[in-house]
């Protein structure tokens, strides 16, 4: 039988401290450990959960990829990618607002986040826009939107604590190539809507790249672009592990950065270690807290319990994966991506495979919902960093967003109800 004061220490007290503004990791820590004194469970126990949940393999790719990123974003890989980008749709009317979309489809497939994304591709795109006359408000929901792209085309670390938290039943690799299709699908989609905003509001025509300079943008921007390409192709062609992909990724980006491009010095690639080494303290200490949090939980057997009550509401499966769905944006607005990935996926994960849904797919699934909730308020971490960069208020770009739910929601349901969408190309290649 469930206790339910142990329940109200876990999601009560945790709500209350996310209320007093504790941060997201101490607040599942202290939970946690109010729960375990109250139901007797050693504290030895919760702290030695923190740590086996680090004791990953996989986890190892985690700060190579957060590093590889970080070099690519400080290197001038930015820019380059922007000025590739600019051949393929910077001619046509609303030209910037699409080339903001296809740079972040370029620069997501390099730092597998969407706040690196947003940070590194805004702080040029934004300017160029506003100096086009675009409105503030819509330059940042382009930028904020399309980042999202970087959660779900690999390399993406969420990818990676989403297969942690399944128990190690989902091949990393097969999560990487299913979120391929489904990123690109969010950003055609808005590829779309930024063509209809730009007939509507006669957005500016962008000018053609002189032919004389393709080459030299097509060489220097092709060589950030071979990062997916090295990871991906390495796990596929079985050369290396998902893990070692992200080590000769970092590699790359460092050779790229150093080697080639030159645009910062030598002694920067410490300052790009000390950055990295803060994200990577956060992602793991979240990380940490949740496995204490979801030992808690299952010693309470709450995901077993709560995935029994979702399949009670209803016999049918599309309501019940619309509920699913439902949970998720209104969690991830609230909440951070990486705990919830955590929190949520022992609980919905047995629901979604009782209905026939493959854990890649679910997976996908859940990156789209928590990349809605990164650009949704009141908590949406993409959402503040873009309003940040366009020196504008929150409200603002939110206004900025709205037209942009649309799309994002649109591939939302077709990755939930059409299996092809995220699965064809995994099953394609044998996963």
């Amino acid at each position: 039988m469930i206790d339910p004061i142990t329940v109200l220490l876990l999601f009560g007290g945790f709500a209350v401290l996310l209320l007093l503004r504790v941060p997201i990791a101490l607040a599942l820590v202290v939970s946690s450990i109010a729960a375990a004194l109250w139901i007797a469970v050693p504290l030895p126990i919760v702290g030695m959960k923190m740590v086996q949940s680090l004791n990953s393999f996989p986890l190892l790719a985690i700060p190579f990829f957060i590093l590889a990123g970080e070099v690519m974003a400080s290197g001038g890989v930015a820019r380059r990618l922007i000025e590739l980008a600019n051949i393929v749709v910077g001619w046509l009317r609303g030209g910037l607002a699409m080339l903001n979309v296809v740079s972040s489809t370029f620069f997501g497939g390099i730092s597998g986040s969407a706040v690196a994304d947003t940070s590194s591709v805004g702080s040029v795109m934004v300017p160029m826009m506003r100096k086009q006359g675009y409105p503030d408000s819509y330059s940042v929901g382009v930028t904020v939107s399309s980042a999202t792209q970087g959660v779900l085309i690999p390399p993406s670390h969420n990818m990676i604590i989403y297969a942690l938290a399944a128990g190690g039943s989902v091949s990393l690799g097969g999560l990487f190539v299913a979120g391929i299709v489904p990123g690109l699908l969010v950003g055609v989609l808005l590829l779309v809507t930024c063509y209809v905003m730009a007939r509507k509001h006669r957005h500016p025509t962008g000018e053609r790249v002189p032919v004389k300079d393709v080459p030299k943008v097509v060489a220097q921007g092709f060589l950030g672009l071979l990062t997916p390409v090295i990871v991906i192709g390495g796990i596929l062609s079985g050369v290396f592990t998902a893990t070692e992909s992200a080590a000769i990724a970092c590699l790359w980006a460092v050779f790229v950065t150093f080697g080639v491009y030159r645009e910062v010095p030598l002694r920067a690639f410490l300052g790009m270690v000390r950055r990295s080494i803060k994200t990577l303290g956060t992602v793991l200490f979240l990380i940490a807290a949740a496995g204490a949090y979801g030992h808690l939980l299952t010693v309470m057997q709450l995901p077993a319990a709560l995935s029994d009550w979702l399949l009670g509401l209803s016999g049918n499966a599309i309501v019940l994966l619309l509920l699913c769905n439902v949970l998720l944006l209104v969690l991830g607005a609230v909440m951070d991506m990486a705990p919830l990935i955590l929190i949520m996926t022992p609980i919905l994960l047995p629901v979604a495979e009782s209905l026939g849904m493959d854990p890649m797919q679910f997976g996908v699934m859940l990156m789209l919902n928590l990349a809605i909730g990164l650009i949704t308020p009141p908590v949406g971490s993409v959402l503040f960093v873009g309003a940040s960069i366009g020196g504008i208020r929150i409200e603002q770009a939110v206004r900025g967003v709205l037209p942009f739910y649309v799309p994002m929601l649109g591939a939302l349901l077709l990755v939930t109800f059409v299996p092809a969408v995220s699965m064809g190309l995994p099953q394609l290649l044998g996963f």
